[in-house]
């Protein structure tokens, strides 16, 4: 049985990309999303969630970009003299080496990002990090902490393996863009081999294959495609970027602009979803799921969630009416 978690990062980043995200959970096969508690456009993200019932919204736990959700006086070794996240994921790890990032305020400012998402009436499905940031040393272990304190059973773990890359390499202008994202890819992995193991002590959940590194930035139809004929039996995530670029978009400082409207495309091409259906690939989300919290995340390899169901919201999520 192949099924499949297709995850919007950057709900909340600009109202834009928001309803790029929904149009792709709407109209094509996002199942779920991961919400940005600083995001500048966090309001609107979750009144467009609350008309998405079938909608997994996790939290997209951030620590290099933006305003801070905490006090940026409680948080100095986080943020630059102008009360901002600043630090490059690089520069964050080494911060964290050296000690001269305290996890304390680390702990304070994701604390913060998971209060705010619950106060909105948003019951996160599960959590992952903007550049993968939740995955470092330190970082790991308040993610983990976090998740049993907020019932969180799931946790991204972007644990890729070395993809093929003949439908990327076939772009000729593209290949040094594309072998940079490669290798930073099996960095990333090589971090998320050693969360898994930490994921499964904790009895956390994630999926046992991870799909989106190498492609971040490349992802169209015929990329879609080759991935989804490939999936492999049991619970895969798909990483994906959707949106619609406009000025707000372009002043985040992403590199993802254009792209996120070819990923919107991809995502609701007749033909991908012909792939889907087809394959017998089953669409769920992290919300989808409904499992006993066993003591090894690897249990997920074989365990069977509800489907995605048109008449049902999804069980891991429910929005207050206050």
């Amino acid at each position: 049985m192949r099924q499949l978690i297709v995850n919007a990062d950057d709900f909340a980043l600009t109202e834009k990309v928001s309803r790029g995200i929904l149009d792709a959970h709407r109209l094509g096969i996002v199942t779920s999303t991961t919400l940005m508690a600083n995001g500048a456009a966090f309001d609107a993200a979750v009144a467009l969630s609350r008309r998405a019932p079938r909608l997994g919204v996790g939290v997209h736990l951030n620590l290099t970009q933006g305003v801070p959700t905490s006090p940026a006086g409680k948080i100095p070794t986080l943020t630059n003299l102008e009360g901002n996240l600043y630090l490059t994921p690089s520069r964050l790890l080494l911060g964290i080496l050296t000690r001269r990032v305290d996890l304390a305020e680390i702990e304070i400012e994701l604390r913060a990002q998971v209060e705010k998402v619950c106060q909105a009436g948003i019951l996160p499905t599960h959590f992952d990090g903007h550049k993968h940031v939740h995955i470092f040393p330190g970082i790991s272990d308040v993610v983990i902490a976090l998740a049993g304190q907020y019932s969180v059973r799931c946790v991204r773990c972007p644990r890729e393996d070395a993809p093929g890359l003949p439908e990327l390499w076939r772009r000729t202008a593209s290949r040094p863009a594309v072998a940079k994202q490669y290798v930073a890819g099996r960095a990333v992995s090589s971090f998320a081999s050693r969360f898994w193991k930490k994921l499964s002590r904790a009895g956390l959940l994630s999926p046992a294959h991870f799909y989106g590194l190498t492609p971040t930035g490349f992802l169209d139809s015929p990329v879609l495609r080759a991935i989804l004929a490939n999936l492999p039996e049991g619970c895969s995530e798909l990483m994906c970027h959707p949106g619609y670029l406009d000025l707000e978009l372009a002043k985040t400082g992403t590199r993802l602009l254009e792209q996120r409207e070819v990923e919107v495309r991809a995502l609701t091409a007749p033909e991908v979803r012909m792939l889907v259906a087809k394959g017998g690939i089953q669409l769920v989300s992290y919300g989808n799921l409904s499992l006993p919290l066993p003591s090894d995340a690897r249990a997920w390899r074989t365990a069977t969630p509800i489907l995605m169901d048109p008449a049902q919201p999804a069980s891991a999520r429910r929005l207050r009416d206050e």
